[in-house]
């Protein structure tokens, strides 16, 4: 359990191997880092494996931010762009996030060049393509993947925390994951993935520090 005077730690929840691969080779500070949680794919899986996660007293009030790729929803998104979620949605409820400009100003640190996008995600139980894609954005969503909004319920329902998300934009309207170009946009991805650990621990320790 945490001492009195620790600091609550960082859950990062992301749902695949190569995003928690992404996110390891990022950690240059080794032990003492955050606990990342893979939860496997869709908001079924994302909402039991942080429930259990969040269940462990050492994970006490712990922040937990949501992180992986992303479908883009915008025309003139790209593959390695940034999202940072002013609030996840889905058909349950919509959660607001705590810090987003600070986000965005550590990424645009961790990631200088990098195009960081603000504003809603939306959740989807499948992998969201065409028109259903315009019918999101139409809602206001600048984004969509199948766990964040399931993630930052199941935190919430645990106790009050700080929760944000942040992905990666892997698939875009002019940049779908079925055309030729899925691998580099992948790569770009993933590259990104993997240097913006240090924007996700200055938003942990700012969010965490007393209001006055």
């Amino acid at each position: 359990m945490n001492s009195p005077s620790a600091p609550a730690p960082l859950l990062i929840a992301c749902a695949l191997g190569i995003e928690r691969l992404a996110l390891r080779l990022g950690d240059r500070g080794g032990a003492g880092g955050p606990v990342t949680v893979r939860t496997g794919m869709g908001p079924g899986a994302a909402e039991r494996s942080v429930e259990r996660a969040l269940a462990d007293p050492a994970l006490a009030g712990a922040a937990v931010l949501a992180t992986g790729f992303c479908a883009g929803l915008a025309h003139g998104m790209h593959p390695g762009d940034l999202v940072v979620a002013e609030e996840t949605r889905d058909p349950r409820g919509t959660t607001p996030c705590v810090g987003t400009e600070l986000l965005v100003k550590e990424l645009g640190r961790a990631v200088p060049g990098r195009t960081v996008h603000t504003g809603p995600v939306t959740g989807s139980d499948h992998v969201v393509r065409g028109q259903e894609r315009s019918d999101l954005l139409a809602t206001g969503a600048i984004a969509v993947d199948m766990e964040s909004a399931a993630t930052l319920l199941s935190a919430g329902r645990a106790g009050a925390r700080p929760v944000a998300a942040v992905r990666v934009v892997v698939d875009a309207p002019e940049h779908e994951l079925v055309r030729i170009g899925t691998v580099r946009g992948g790569i770009s991805a993933f590259r990104v993935l993997r240097s913006i650990l240090p924007a996700f621990f200055e938003w942990h320790r700012n969010v965490l520090l007393p209001r006055r």
